[in-house]
């Protein structure tokens, strides 16, 4: 994972790992189409879900944020107390709803992205 000039942390759309009630680094990922290259995220909308892992209660769903220019594919979830409060392993993704009222998930096919929330010492 590559620690991002705005303090988010990338992820290659497989696994991210964070302890219990923390906030920070963010979840950042970019998003990019079959070929290797940037989604184009002009006039988009972007959601980050998370449920427990394998199919479990949805414990995230909500927007994220596209980070910097949207031709560039970046997406960014900044955690609350709220979404890392009970150390777990999680499967997450990104939505995106593009302009013209169409929905793509990343990753695609049947892969997640792998959130382990770790349990703190105290």
């Amino acid at each position: 994972m590559a620690q991002q000039p705005d303090g988010g942390t990338d992820i290659p759309h497989s696994e991210f790992k964070i302890k219990e009630d923390d906030t920070t680094p963010a979840i950042e990922a970019k998003l990019t189409d079959a070929n290797g290259l940037p989604v184009n995220l002009t006039g988009a909308s972007v959601k980050f879900l998370m449920r427990v892992k394998p199919g479990g209660s949805v414990k995230v769903n909500t927007g994220a944020v596209i980070v910097g220019t949207a031709t560039n594919g970046r997406v960014k979830y900044a955690w609350t107390a709220a979404n890392t409060d009970t150390a777990d392993v999680y499967e997450a993704e990104w939505e995106v709803t593009y302009s013209d009222s169409t929905i793509q998930t990343f990753p695609g096919g049947k892969e997640f992205i792998t959130v382990t929330v770790g349990k703190d010492i105290a």
